[in-house]
């Protein structure tokens, strides 16, 4: 929240000096009055570092007197002593020394994007999905950083909003922060209804621009308050792309929560700082970047990556098949537990509603631990629409999960009506069939022996159903459904053997024996899971031909295809570099030095030629290389002396 750090030197010879590095917004309002000239050269600066995409900071000071420090410290002790609001008496105490600076100058340093960030935000914008750039940059850097990224183009239509204009300076110069802020709250209200008016009138014209919102984190602060938050997130709902810009972590987390609660969005907030740490945990979904800023953000998310171009592979490929996965679970687990109640609820009305059991007690306790138990979780591990490359390669595919095509109610209301058409197939198929049927010793079929008939039907046709479910079919599918087939006829062999003095089964006892005797068994059996899936199998052929989903038709149109077989062929790369290409990708794979002047994680400009000739390739000599020899050697010399 504060956008600024200090620190207090002494100088051995008792000089006490405040430092204070922070965004120009903020530094230049605590500048003490005078000294326009250095002050308009630096602004020109940071404009001109803006421009170019660098990252600005301003730099000040201020000297102190002794007793006035004394004076300070105590109750600066006593703010970081407090055990009540110490982060609000912390920053009420900085504010009172955080004054009156002298303007020392400006920094600027390069910040390059990751490797992939452009085409990432690309095909996630194909995907349907809003992406907003929160940063503390100045607005210029933001700028440049949106258009290197592919977030914005030159065919966008910009709204702009933001404090940095001749109006707003000429309030602020006279030094009135009631009337300064009473004057940008106005402007902010009249830019937002400027900016709606032509957004509604762009919203009816087919053929009209994407759009782009930038605002800076003063104008922000106005636009979050009660009276403007909803014209803001109206304006930035209709916007492809928002920016805002020189935002703290405390804005970027108020943004967050405002898409999340106001719109009732899903939201996804990525970073690779600890100043995006509140932003991450604000979000639906926190990703965190673990990098040279640290593991603060990654600690504080809910996925952890290491580079941003990662994001595509986690939410289109990762996240896709996650969605689909866990929509067939939930589906499949309301259908397989609804067949099975309703073909009990159907045996009711033959009993009078007497409470009379169609089922016995271990069938009803085992169907979901055991017998219908371990398909579902493979469907849940291993089912995939469309392979990976194929995900990314059609990032539209993302647009069905936005619009929940795979978990609205009509889906639901297909697997309950196919739920109970089953389960009367299982209840009076059964019934009226035993009705003619006969064991082995010449009696009719008992309530037991229809119990186990049906039950069995039920397990066997349920399992076959989950693998009309599943777009790939794996080894594990027929494994998991073959078994738990087998293990329901495994135990009702040995259940229906097994009669204890302590716990008698007289019910089942010897069922299943005397059912496998018959023909009827074997051939209800087979006619019965037919009849009931012969409905599901219809409507699927019918839904695929009529009325495809979308990775429906990219599956017919890559039947022919291996999975990830256009992956792998775009890793054999022909190699035709000349010797001069060769060479200059040699150098760019050795290893580099850290520079001391540019920030992290950014190569010195130089020593290449020294380090090609430690792996021994030859490159050719500059003239920092000629100095950095000669340093080394002295460097030797005294050492060796």
């Amino acid at each position: 929240t504060r956008k600024r750090q200090s620190v207090i030197c002494r100088y051995p010879n008792g000089r006490l000096v405040l430092y204070c590095k922070g965004a120009d917004t903020v530094i230049y309002e605590r500048l003490v009055d005078g000294n326009h000239n250095l002050k308009k050269r630096s602004i020109d600066h940071l404009e001109q570092f803006g421009n170019s995409g660098l990252r600005t900071l301003c730099l000040a000071y201020k000297e102190l007197n002794n007793d006035v420090y004394e004076s300070w410290n105590q109750k600066f002790i006593v703010a970081k002593s407090s055990l009540h609001d110490r982060e609000k008496k912390l920053d009420e105490i900085a504010e009172v020394i955080e004054n009156e600076l002298i303007l020392i100058g400006c920094t600027a340093i390069e910040d390059k994007l990751q490797e992939g960030v452009p085409s990432c935000i690309e095909i996630l914008s194909k995907g349907g999905i809003k992406i907003w750039m929160l940063t503390g940059d100045k607005m210029e850097t933001a700028i440049n950083i949106a258009y290197a990224c592919n977030l914005v183009n030159n065919d966008m239509m910009q709204f702009t909003i933001s404090s940095d204009t001749d109006a707003i300076r000429e309030v602020e110069d006279r030094g009135d922060q009631v009337q300064t802020a009473r004057y940008i709250q106005g402007s902010v209200k009249q830019d937002l209804d400027r900016y709606l008016q032509d957004a509604d009138n762009f919203l009816n014209n087919p053929s009209r621009p994407k759009l782009t919102l930038i605002i800076d984190g003063k104008c922000l602060t106005y636009a979050l308050e009660s009276c403007l938050r909803g014209k803001f997130l109206r304006l930035s709902l209709i916007c492809n792309a928002v920016v805002c810009c020189r935002v703290s972590p405390l804005q970027k987390a108020q943004v967050t929560s405002l898409v999340r609660k106001g719109a009732r969005k899903i939201t996804l907030s990525i970073g690779d700082g600890a100043n995006d740490v509140s932003m991450i945990q604000a979000a639906h979904v926190g990703v965190g970047i673990s990098g040279f800023e640290g593991m603060q953000a990654a600690m504080a998310s809910d996925f952890s990556i290491a580079q941003f171009r990662f994001l595509s592979d986690l939410l289109l490929v990762h996240g896709r098949w996650a969605y689909l996965r866990l929509c067939k679970v939930i589906t499949y687990f309301f259908y397989k537990n609804l067949t099975f109640t309703l073909t009990q609820f159907w045996f009711t009305f033959q009993t009078g509603f007497s409470g009379q059991r169609f089922y016995d007690d271990w069938y009803q306790s085992l169907y979901n631990v055991i017998f219908t138990a371990l398909p579902v979780v493979f469907l849940g591990l291993f089912d995939k629409d469309v392979s990976a490359s194929l995900s990314k390669r059609y990032p539209e595919l993302y647009q069905e999960g936005i619009r929940n095509m795979y978990f609205k109610w009509r889906v639901v209301a297909v697997w309950a009506f196919f739920a109970i058409y089953q389960s009367l197939v299982f209840y009076y198929f059964t019934t009226i069939a035993s009705k003619y049927g006969q064991n082995s010793s010449g009696k009719i079929f008992g309530i037991w022996d229809v119990g186990t008939m049906s039950f069995t039907c039920v397990v066997v046709t349920v399992n076959i159903r989950l693998l009309m479910a599943c777009d790939s079919v794996t080894r594990w599918h027929y494994i998991s459904v073959g078994g738990s087939i087998l293990g329901w006829f495994v135990f009702i062999f040995i259940y229906s053997s097994i009669m204890t003095p302590f716990d008698k089964q007289e019910n089942i006892y010897y069922v299943i024996y005397v059912l496998t005797d018959t023909f009827y068994f074997y051939l209800a059996l087979l006619l019965i899971p037919i009849a009931a899936l012969l409905g599901d199998f219809a409507y699927q052929g019918l839904q695929r031909w009529f009325s495809p989903y979308n990775y429906q038709i990219i599956q017919e149109i890559h039947k022919d295809e291996k999975d990830d077989n256009r992956r792998n062929e775009s890793l054999h790369i022909k190699n035709d570099l000349t010797p001069e290409e060769a060479t200059s990708y040699a150098i760019s794979q050795l290893p580099r030095e850290k520079s001391k002047h540019t920030g992290f994680a950014f190569d010195s400009p130089g020593y290449e030629s020294f380090f090609a000739s430690e792996q021994g390739i030859i490159a050719s000599h500059k003239a920092w290389d000629v100095a950095r020899r000669a340093s080394m050697r002295s460097r030797s010399n005294k050492t060796t002396t």
